[in-house]
């Protein structure tokens, strides 16, 4: 079975087939800097990361653009608002997003643009559309004409005469339509200097859609296989992108992939809305291994609502994967990651139906726990090649080095603590030998309160941290 994803354009999950054989090329709509990224920002990236890894693992050369929409009406508010330079303030919260993705283990993009870097682009796209009719510049202001493109409302299914005005200016006054929406915005009085940039038509700053068309088209071309992104960026900004490349001549996306929201209190999490959960906030009080766990184990397209008691069942359910690892490893070695499943790659393949590949996961589990209680040491390695194949998959293998340094652990530290705690058992070992069964549970109920978990097994006891 080949790869089927669920596009949106074309309301249907469709079998994949890139552009060019053994190569992928996809564009992944970023963050606005306008603050630090809560729980929902980041499931976009995460759900995109597993897909890339997916891609990857199946033989395919992925390029991955994310960029930073690093100018925009938010951030010259907030900046202002704060007695800072506008770029002072995006660059402090680019910075935050960067340290978000990689406390959860989102690879690097081939290529992370900024818009800021890209107004030449910018410029000539509207040049374009200017030429070809679909755009027209009015007092330093660039509109795209909904009206000139039959195809303007496509994406999502909807017809012009039935949307709202985009409500992306002061006034409406300067436009063919209301719906007509801005590609450039000219300077304003009492706004930065330095947030602006010269052009034919006047110093001024992109529209946020326009951003992104112009990215998309410097680093993947006139054409490209997948556009990701969140649900609500459908409409408008995806609809947009889509109608003013497709007006320029560029074929622009060939699937619309869009992940859902994660909500709190069953409303979307927004920074607008005041219900955020702050990922620097989120990883004080769970491992980031087992936030990511909770974003990546429902279906991508899915709505995650987020609570605390959600993700404890979350980080449960990861340490009993990790368990098994650590345990398999003390048993037989260290063992590479091998073949995976067949229905681990059948649920990827249907539309990353990652919950249930998350579930074959656990089957495996479940089977490389009961070789390792039988002695099967054969099996034991075989079910540990697979899961750590099907982790790898996932972002989420334990012994991924990136899950330590996350965490924050001191190597010294953790050396130390092993040599306690062990010698502790050693004593408990002792007082059983000697058949002094109150001290030995002593130890153990001491141990215990400490948050250390002990395990007997036949080749001798075992401890981890409790959670």
């Amino acid at each position: 079975m080949s790869l089927r994803l669920h596009d949106t354009a074309a309301r249907a999950v469709r079998d994949f087939e890139p552009l060019r054989a053994g190569e992928v090329s996809m564009y992944v709509c970023g963050l606005t800097v306008q603050g630090p990224p809560h729980v929902g920002h980041v499931r976009a990236a995460l759900n995109f990361d597993v897909l890339r890894r997916w891609l990857t693992a199946t033989g395919h050369r992925v390029t991955l653009v994310r960029n930073v929409t690093d100018i925009d009406d938010k951030i010259l508010t907030k900046a202002e608002v704060n007695g800072v330079p506008w770029w002072a303030w995006a660059y402090e919260n680019e910075l935050a997003c960067t340290r978000a993705y990689d406390v959860l283990g989102v690879l690097p993009p081939t290529y992370e643009p900024r818009a800021t870097g890209h107004v030449p682009e910018m410029i000539e796209l509207m040049q374009r559309l200017i030429e070809r009719g679909h755009a027209y510049a009015v007092d330093g202001d660039v509109y795209f004409d909904v009206r000139s493109f039959a195809e303007y409302g496509a994406l999502t299914g909807q017809r012009v005469d039935d949307l709202q005005p985009a409500a992306d200016t002061d006034t409406d006054d300067r436009k063919h339509d209301p719906r007509d929406f801005a590609l450039w915005k000219g300077a304003k009085p009492g706004e930065p200097d330095t947030a602006s940039w010269p052009t034919p038509w006047g110093r001024g700053r992109p529209g946020w859609h326009l951003e992104c068309s112009a990215m998309a088209g410097r680093y993947l071309g006139s054409e490209f296989d997948i556009h990701g992104g969140g649900l609500d960026l459908r409409f408008p900004h995806h609809e947009n992108e889509q109608a003013q490349s497709r007006a320029a001549g560029d074929a622009f996306a060939r699937y619309w992939v869009h992940n859902g929201w994660v909500t709190l209190g069953g409303e979307k999490m927004s920074k607008s809305m005041g219900n955020t959960a702050l990922v620097d906030e989120v990883v004080q009080r769970v491992r980031p291994v087992e936030l990511r766990y909770y974003l990546v184990t429902p279906h991508y397209r899915s709505t995650i609502e987020f609570t605390d008691a959600a993700l404890q069942e979350a980080g449960v359910a990861y340490r009993r994967i990790e368990s098994f690892v650590r345990r398999a490893i003390e048993r037989v070695g260290d063992v590479a990651p091998s073949a995976r499943p067949a229905d681990f790659d059948a649920a990827m393949d249907d539309d990353l139906r990652t919950s249930a590949a998350v579930g074959v996961v656990h089957d495996t589990v479940r089977q490389g726990n009961g070789a390792l209680d039988r002695g099967d040491d054969a099996a034991t390695t075989a079910a540990l090649g697979a899961v750590r194949a099907m982790l790898d998959v996932l972002g989420l293998d334990p012994l991924d080095p990136r899950w330590a340094t996350a965490a924050g652990s001191d190597d010294r530290l953790a050396e130390v603590t092993d040599g306690l705690v062990r010698l502790a058992l050693e004593q408990r070992q002792a007082a059983r030998a000697r058949k002094d069964f109150p001290t030995a549970d002593a130890v153990r109920d001491q141990l215990t309160a400490l948050g250390v978990q002990v395990e007997d097994t036949p080749s001798g006891p075992r401890w981890e941290l409790s959670r």
